[in-house]
């Protein structure tokens, strides 16, 4: 994912936690923020020590992002969007993270109609 499409500085996360509306699921919740100005969405991952060490935290951050790589097209441009792992993420795999990751956003009316489930 390109870095233009990531969301990195604390006070951009902290705006969309302050500003934004949330939907969530027993695996992920997800902070979103409408932002006229942007042409494409932005992205930030949190992903606690709880959930495991490093490696594991890692992994479920790339499973994510190659979740929105996948899901690009589909999701509305004009948002900031943050995506927090809950514990039970550790033991999904990416086809699992990728259903709930869609699961959430079709909640929050994020995507197109036609990949909705």
């Amino acid at each position: 994912m390109k870095k233009a499409y990531r969301i990195k500085k604390n006070e951009d996360f902290q705006k969309v936690f302050r500003r934004g509306q949330s939907f969530a699921n027993r695996q992920l919740v997800l902070y979103y923020m409408k932002k006229e100005e942007q042409s494409h969405f932005r992205i930030g991952l949190s992903v606690s020590k709880k959930i495991g060490h490093a490696v594991m935290r890692n992994q479920i951050k790339r499973y994510l992002r190659q979740a929105f790589h996948e899901l690009e097209a589909e999701i509305h441009p004009d948002y900031d969007l943050v995506i927090i792992a809950r514990k039970p993420t550790n033991q999904m795999e990416f086809h699992e993270i990728k259903k709930s990751l869609t699961h959430v956003l079709s909640r929050s009316k994020l995507l197109n109609k036609k990949i909705r489930t």
